[in-house]
């Protein structure tokens, strides 16, 4: 490619590895997506811990006695937990594909990223209590 650049960057900025656009891109986006939900599922014992969470919190959230500001927030809470999973996941799995070897910035990324699971965490019974007790 004469466009291409050092690195397998476009002369647009774009990588020459992203040449789908418009309603494809979408469409591989989202079969892209769903491999990324399946393998956390199959390789993550905490994301399917964390599914099974969702399961029971979500169909509560929809009978408790708050108003639709509320509901939207106890649910949002829920789907926060899985989203900061994966993003920890994801984490996880690229630094153990640079090196397996005990290494003090490996480790603080993975704990930074446990971290912030954990506050994801947290803020589930916040929300909720702050939504049905006020």
């Amino acid at each position: 490619m004469s466009d291409q650049q050092p690195g397998g960057i476009r002369a647009d900025g774009a990588s020459a590895l992203k040449g789908k656009t418009g309603f494809t891109r979408v469409v591989n986006a989202f079969f892209y997506s769903l491999a990324g939900l399946r393998a956390a599922f199959r390789d993550e014992a905490a994301f399917r811990q964390e599914v099974v969470l969702a399961a029971l919190l979500l169909p509560l959230a929809f009978f408790m006695p708050v108003g639709g500001i509320g509901k939207a927030l106890m649910i949002a809470s829920v789907l926060l937990v899985l989203i900061v999973e994966l993003l920890n996941s994801a984490v996880e799995v690229l630094a153990d594909k640079v090196t397996t070897e005990k290494h003090e910035l490996i480790k603080n990324a993975k704990d930074i990223g446990s971290a912030a699971v954990l506050v994801a965490l947290i803020n589930v019974p916040v929300v909720w209590m702050l939504a049905l007790f006020g």
